[in-house]
């Protein structure tokens, strides 16, 4: 994989690039950012790129190295993944092991660790053992959500690079000229760090029907209450779309923050833009303070969810107070 196929991040494949060039590669990276934002491609393409033969700052893509790398069999590249909900120091131990044996031809060993937070205090320790005495040339690049939560003693010894998430003008520009359905590409850009992020939620097969259902029930809510309420019993509860339940509630504040710059009669950067039509003269029909309400306890239902709060009473609760009742 070359730089120029990672989507955005442009100052990180400078960073990147200008150390290649000057042959200043650091010993140890920690890539640092939301999930979305291209940290693990961007970790193949630097990897494609030290090892390449052919270019002195990329991946060529042809040679037999960067064919190592792209098909995960590189014998001086290892990856390290959570077992089950954490990186355990054997894996660790497992790791240095591996490389206590001389690399190959290419003279550099290499790791990644994804999801780098979720090493246990024995596995960071021994880490960071790991990183103050290496036993030969080595490149190592920590992957994770929030590099604060690392070992202090970790970060001062690696190069801190942030991943920022790409705009959303960017990211509905990029969608929107793959031939992406526009009211899809609206509701993703505020679900996503990055376009392949949001790309891969549009394509996901309950992704439209979670968003007609967002459509549906809010319609109903306020015309026919019951229906609504068995509505999401049936769909959202108990139904084939019970496993999108956060993707909803998303959906459902995006679709209140509308409401309320609606109220406000701002009609610009609508998410459901194509539903303004009916949701406009809804907006008006309550007080701006009934839809900052109900936007507060639906954020606050999100919250709770996540603690395996009752989804049904939940729901339930919601779509009342969108009524008023």
């Amino acid at each position: 994989m070359s730089f120029r196929q990672v989507e955005g991040q442009e100052r990180v494949k400078r960073i990147l690039q200008n150390s290649l060039r000057a042959d200043k590669v650091s010993h140890a990276y920690i890539f640092t950012g939301p999930a979305g934002t291209g940290r693990q491609a961007m970790a193949l393409a630097f990897a494609q790129a030290i090892y390449c033969k052919v270019l002195p700052d990329d991946a060529c893509g042809e040679c037999l190295d960067c064919r190592k790398v792209e098909h995960g069999n590189h014998p001086d590249l290892h990856t390290v993944m959570p077992d089950g909900a954490s990186i355990k120091i054997d894996q660790i131990r497992e790791l240095q092991k591996q490389f206590s044996y001389r690399a190959s031809a290419s003279g550099v060993k290499m790791y990644i660790i994804h999801e780098a937070e979720k090493m246990t205090v024995q596995a960071a320790n021994s880490l960071l053992k790991f990183l103050e005495e290496p036993t030969s040339q080595i490149v190592a690049i920590l992957i994770t959500e929030n590099g604060n939560a690392l070992l202090p003693t970790i970060r001062s010894r690696a190069q801190w690079i942030s991943f920022l998430p790409m705009s959303r003008s960017q990211m509905t520009q990029q969608l929107l000229e793959e031939g992406l359905p526009p009211a899809l590409v609206k509701v993703a850009v505020h679900m996503a760090a990055g376009p392949a992020a949001a790309r891969a939620r549009i394509q996901t097969n309950g992704f439209a029907e979670v968003r007609n259902l967002v459509i549906q029930l809010t319609r109903e809510s306020f015309s026919r209450l019951p229906t609504a309420l068995l509505t999401a019993q049936q769909k959202l509860t108990k139904g084939e779309l019970a496993e999108e339940l956060p993707a909803f509630m998303d959906m459902l504040i995006l679709w209140l923050k509308d409401m309320v710059q609606l109220h406000l009669g701002n009609r610009e950067a609508l998410v459901y833009a194509d539903q303004a039509e009916w949701m406009a003269p809804q907006a008006l029909t309550y007080p701006l303070e009934h839809w900052i309400a109900c936007l507060e306890q639906t954020i606050d239902t999100q919250k709770k969810l996540r603690f395996h709060a009752n989804p049904q009473l939940m729901l339930e609760t919601i779509l009342m107070q969108l009524k008023g009742v």
